[in-house]
């Protein structure tokens, strides 16, 4: 097993976005290698209360993050983003002051070939962030044409899916596909040469399948109601994401906690009384400077969202 490395992306931007208070109950809902999680906890003074409680649903980031949280306020538990509430609830803790989550795939779970995130090296079909549940093995080896077209057109807005996915159901039918490279070459079978000859034409049905087996969207909708339920007034929710669906889900919601009162324009008054919940911290999504992305290639597509929560009453 490699070390778990993740390079924190946007990170002085996170920060600023998250405005940690000192005495502050914070939770990082995807610790991953401890980046962003580290330098919340530098800024928490445990002797006036603050404290960060990190989860991931990766055993090997909960091991990382533990490491390099040491001698921190900080505690390290594995969980599911989704369930943070309950976790919370369970340490005592009913509200907190700022919550972030760095959605996607860690440096570290891209890198280590084992994990079978990728395309360019040869593992089994894997892809679970927890190691538990449903593989991406059973996914290509067990769905239907349709429930396989639909996750890539759904998920990886693949517009070959149609014969991508006929394409691994016929590959199927002569043997069960058990590696990234076979599934690898199962894609490329299943679009046009032009296409093989732009760019590699893995990367879609990859992350279609990724989000498939470990629930994301699942996950981030329910994430994203828990975090902000959590909140004290005045308390933040920052999120980073990595492609367009997530950012969109990311946007809406985020829309729906500021939007205040939702009667037809027509209505002399308002009668439906319904008040904004929180305001929007970054109006247009925070991107990565010339000089991050010329460190790490992989922020290129993170964007920045925040919101604070408010007080119903005083609106």
């Amino acid at each position: 097993m490699q070390e778990f490395k993740h390079i924190p992306v946007l990170l002085n931007e996170t920060i600023e976005a998250l405005d940690i208070k000192p005495n502050g109950i914070y939770i990082d809902g995807t610790a991953g290698g401890a980046g962003h999680s580290v330098e919340i906890a530098k800024r928490l003074d445990p002797y006036q209360g603050g404290r960060l409680i990190a989860l991931d649903r990766d055993p090997e980031a909960v091991a990382a993050a533990s490491k390099r949280l040491e001698g921190y306020p900080a505690q390290v538990i594995q969980s599911d983003f989704a369930d943070m509430k309950a976790v919370v609830n369970d340490l005592g803790i009913k509200k907190v002051n700022g919550v972030l989550l760095d959605i996607g795939v860690s440096s570290h779970q891209l890198d280590d070939a084992e994990r079978g995130f990728s395309y360019h090296t040869d593992a089994p079909l894997d892809m679970r962030m927890s190691g538990q549940g449903m593989s991406a093995k059973d996914v290509v080896n067990s769905y239907s044409y349709e429930q396989l077209k639909t996750i890539l057109y759904d998920y990886g807005e693949e517009k070959f899916a149609p014969s991508i996915a006929n394409a691994i159901i016929k590959a199927r039918a002569q043997k069960e596909i058990e590696t990234t490279l076979e599934l690898a070459e199962i894609i490329k079978s299943g679009v046009p040469a032009r296409v093989k000859r732009e760019k590699n034409p893995c990367k879609k049905t990859f992350q279609a399948i990724r989000i498939e087996v470990n629930d994301e969207f699942g996950q981030l909708d329910r994430a994203l109601d828990e975090a902000f339920d959590l909140l004290e007034i005045g308390g933040r929710l920052a999120v980073i994401t990595f492609h367009s669906l997530e950012d969109r889900m990311v946007k809406r919601r985020f829309l729906s906690f500021a939007q205040g009162c939702t009667c037809p324009p027509d209505f002399p008054q308002c009668v439906c009384g319904k008040k904004p919940r929180a305001k929007i911290v970054i109006k247009k999504p925070i991107t990565a400077s010339a000089e991050e992305l010329e460190q790490n290639k992989r922020s290129h597509s993170a964007k920045l969202r925040a919101v604070e929560r408010i007080d119903e009453q005083s609106q």
